[in-house]
């Protein structure tokens, strides 16, 4: 096996660590004063988002999916790195003592705390978490909105996918695994897909489309909490119904999803949602957002920009 890059770290019983890339992920884990600046100016930016939201009558709320490193550290076999130094821990504890603390929610804790759990609750050959480590975060977030997931969400059917990850193929010969993906979209239909998402489909891309991506579900079962959800956030929610979008568009009466770690509070204005999601990946947060995105003018663009969408 080689890696043909210096973005992967192999660690015991074959788990792959993202490493490098263009967020230069590992040292976002230093005691450093340009990561301090930064998680300082994300914390900034929370505290103004919640109340840019108060003021239009909804309540926010910041999620960061945490990367394997900060949750399998016990599985990185050689790798020098401090898990309490994790940009989400150290942005958590920043707003634990800040006016937007009831807007944030902690996954690092809880992923911790299951880690040993079977399955794994991320993927060995790939960024992202299995649907596991999807479900729990799910739970998480279900909790501190207030709401109650559906009660046989657990029986939804599955099907097992094979094939290379992310990270798996970035190795010589590459990896493959196997993902377990629930067919959980019974309930919620889809309303609306912007002309990208269509433009990919329809050309069969849509496995290459990322920042940009907007798309509405609707859900008329009476189990379904009355309010609506806007969501954004990036390939752990997905415009495919498959991680955190498929699970909240069967929880709400209606779920707005736009992949952007940039808000567009024009559109978020529009809508009133009762509910304001932001979810990003903790390596996302070597970049602090603008809140400048327009939601339609990405939209009608023939491809999508790569803003959030790297490894």
């Amino acid at each position: 096996m080689r890696d043909s890059t210096d973005m992967v770290h192999l660690g015991r019983d074959g788990w792959l660590f993202l490493t490098g890339g263009t967020n230069r992920v590992r040292q976002q884990y230093r005691a450093s004063l340009p990561v301090a600046w930064r998680l300082w100016r994300w914390r900034r930016l929370i505290e103004a988002r919640t109340a840019t939201a108060a003021a239009l009558g909804l309540r926010a709320f910041h999620v960061v999916v945490p990367e394997k490193l900060s949750v399998y550290d016990d599985r990185l076999d050689g790798l020098a790195l401090d898990p309490a130094l994790s940009p989400a821990r150290r942005l958590g504890t920043r707003l634990a003592r800040s006016p937007a603390a009831r807007a944030w929610i902690d996954l690092v804790g809880p992923l911790r705390a299951a880690r040993d759990a079977e399955p794994p609750l991320y993927l060995r050959t790939d960024t992202h978490w299995s649907q596991e480590g999807c479900r729990l975060a799910y739970g998480e977030i279900m909790r501190a909105l207030g709401a109650v997931p559906p009660p046989d969400l657990a029986a939804r059917p599955f099907t097992d996918h094979d094939g290379v990850r992310d990270l798996g193929a970035k190795l010589d010969p590459p990896w493959r695994e196997t993902m377990r993906v629930y067919e959980v979209q019974r309930d919620a239909v889809r309303v609306f897909a912007n002309p990208l998402v269509l433009g990919h489909e329809a050309r069969g891309t849509a496995a290459d489309l990322h920042v940009g991506a907007h798309v509405v579900f609707r859900n008329e079962s009476p189990a379904a909490d009355p309010r609506t959800l806007m969501l954004f956030g990036d390939s752990c929610s997905h415009f495919h119904p498959i991680f955190l979008t498929g699970l909240l568009a069967e929880s709400f009466r209606e779920l707005h999803f736009v992949w952007s770690s940039n808000l567009d509070w024009d559109y978020v204005a529009r809508v009133r949602p009762h509910l304001l999601l932001v979810e990003v990946a903790e390596r996302f947060l070597a970049r602090v957002p603008t809140d400048r995105f327009d939601v339609e003018a990405t939209g009608r663009r023939g491809l999508p920009s790569r803003d959030g969408a790297g490894i």
